[in-house]
């Protein structure tokens, strides 16, 4: 027997947007819908410098790696609450 599926758009060669507004909530595989997730990105990357004129990219200090695993693990719990990552845990 041959698949059959369902269409969530009309075909359009422009694709599908989902979502017309960061306040549309969606959801995927059964998960509560939820809004568009604003999310801080600055995180800081400086030059370091390691002596001898050479400047490699890196971070300042420790909070930078803070920052970025706190962004990192914002964006993934919200992946998982919205359905599209599943939790391994």
């Amino acid at each position: 027997m041959a698949a059959t599926y369902e269409r969530l758009d009309y075909g359009s060669a422009d694709g599908s947007r989902w979502g017309g507004a960061s306040t549309d909530a969606i959801a995927f595989y059964g998960a509560t819908p939820a809004t568009q997730m604003g999310v801080s990105t600055n995180v800081v990357l400086g030059l370091v410098s390691t002596g001898g004129g050479v400047t490699t990219w890196g971070l300042d200090t420790s909070s930078n790696l803070l920052q970025i695993l706190n962004a990192v693990s914002t964006m993934a719990n919200r992946l998982v609450s919205t359905g599209l990552f599943r939790n391994l845990e």
